[in-house]
């Protein structure tokens, strides 16, 4: 190996908190996390004069909160919409980014993080022992990329990846590929496959001569319409009282749809998130060697341990629970591979 003064061998912002056997097959490594990743364009307030800058029409929809400083209603579809889009342009490149009404908008910083910390991780895993110039080819897969495309955009313009994008629904598939289509930047870099059996996650989008150095997936979080409907209405109603006590006014569109949006399968499964989750650790086994690092967001801190637990049955050979903390929100993503140390740096040398 090379020595630790490698800097790919010294993993500051996601530094490893502990690193264990917990079965005869499996190492388990903690990765702990103090706010944003240094690689996020997004630390901080959001920089309302560079975003107008680059979409005036989003000048429409900013306010000041009481301390005079400029923001949105976040619970208003359309400023989020815009937000995303000024935000899609102004750091990103991405000169068209539309979405139809009431599908998912997600908050990018969040997103981006994913990206970022899987990538710090890929680089540590996977280029430690080889030279400072090497870089490493990433071919990732989203699993759900939705009609917005977030995670296939972050990675391919920020750490130059190429990407698979798949979803089940056909409006999300084909809004993800006029995305695609109409930035030069993402048409050499992203294809979006359409996944046509509900009952399966990898199986129909893998082809038999892919091959990815990493999986990504945002998980449907809700148990039924019904749950993902209640948990809209928390939201808003969180969003609301936020407003009102920091002195917010202007009008707030409280009506049944979550200002982040969403679709039925981007919000709900039957079994939630564990469903989907335990699912998807199943099946990656029919496809341990043509991925190398599987991975999956866990917005519920509680499903951690059923899917480690799947996995260490599963006979994985690493697994690697990343935290995430932006403000006061905590989440992580759950990373797996069944190949040994050994077999990834073989499969490394012929993607550099």
């Amino acid at each position: 190996m090379k020595p630790d003064n490698n800097k790919r061998a010294q993993s500051k912002s996601g530094h490893t908190k502990k690193n264990k056997k917990v079965s005869s097959e499996t190492t388990l490594v903690k990765r702990h996390a103090e706010g944003l990743h240094k690689d996020n364009l997004h630390d901080g307030r959001y920089d309302f004069v560079k975003l107008t800058q680059a979409l005036p029409e989003l000048k429409d929809y900013v306010i000041s909160n009481p301390k005079g400083e400029a923001t949105i209603i976040f619970s208003d579809p359309a400023s989020v919409k815009l937000l995303n889009r000024a935000l899609l342009k102004a750091y990103y490149g991405i000169n068209f980014w539309d979405i139809p009404e009431s599908y998912l908008c997600p908050p990018i910083p969040g997103r981006a993080d994913y990206v970022h910390r899987l990538n710090e991780w890929l680089q540590y895993d996977l280029m430690r022992e080889q030279s400072e110039k090497a870089r490493l080819k990433v071919k990732a897969l989203d699993i759900g990329t939705g009609a917005n495309c977030i995670y296939p955009i972050v990675g391919a313009t920020r750490h130059h990846w190429n990407w698979i994008g798949s979803d089940i629904d056909p409006v999300s598939v084909s809004c993800a590929k006029e995305i695609v289509n109409n930035n030069d930047k993402l048409a050499r870099k992203i294809e979006i496959r359409h996944q046509q059996n509900n009952n399966h996650i990898f199986a129909g989008v893998i082809a038999p001569d892919d091959f990815f150095v990493a999986t990504t997936c945002n998980p449907p979080f809700h148990k039924s319409m019904e749950d993902a409907q209640k948990g809209t209405e928390r939201k808003n109603n969180n969003l609301s009282k936020n407003q009102k006590s920091r002195g917010q006014s202007g009008a707030t569109k409280l009506n049944g749809k979550l200002n982040f949006g969403g679709q039925n399968a981007e919000l709900w499964c039957p079994g939630g998130e564990e469903a989907f989750v335990l699912n998807m650790a199943q099946e990656s086994k029919d496809f341990a060697s043509q991925v190398i690092w599987f991975s999956t967001l866990l917005s519920k801190k509680d499903n951690i341990r059923p899917l480690r637990k799947r996995l260490e049955k599963l006979g994985v050979s690493e697994i690697v629970i990343q935290e995430m903390a932006q403000g006061q929100k905590k989440s992580r993503f759950l990373a797996w591979t069944f190949m040994s140390a050994e077999e990834r740096q073989d499969r490394v040398k012929a993607l550099l």
